[in-house]
């Protein structure tokens, strides 16, 4: 991973925790840019474009986290959480089917460990 792919994303993990997510994910997709299997970026902008209220990719983005790290189960963790929220945001039924078959594929790799 190059220098500037951390750099993108430690200035938009401050713009982030400054409030200004538009400037996040501006600096976010431009990491992703560089690097399409960088999952750090990839999670950051799901949290930070749920933030905007924009479910849909937030969930995209969430996926290919999981798609990325497939043995993770922290990242299933937080596609569940993806998915409440996208759900809380959209009254979107499909959602929560979707967060609890994460979670459960969550807890099936944690207990593999």
């Amino acid at each position: 991973m190059s220098d500037d792919v951390v750099k993108l994303y430690d200035e938009a993990d401050a713009l982030k925790n400054e409030g200004k997510l538009d400037e996040a994910a501006t600096k976010l997709q431009e990491a992703i840019a560089i690097d399409e299997n960088y999952a750090l970026a990839h999670s950051a902008l799901a949290v930070v474009l749920q933030r905007q209220g924009q479910h849909e990719q937030a969930v995209k983005h969430a996926e290919r986290v999981c798609q990325l790290e497939p043995d993770d189960p922290f990242s299933f963790t937080a596609m569940s959480v993806t998915y409440q929220r996208a759900y809380a945001g959209t009254n979107n039924m499909s959602y929560i089917q979707l967060a609890e078959d994460a979670m459960e594929r969550s807890r099936q790799l944690s207990q593999g460990m």
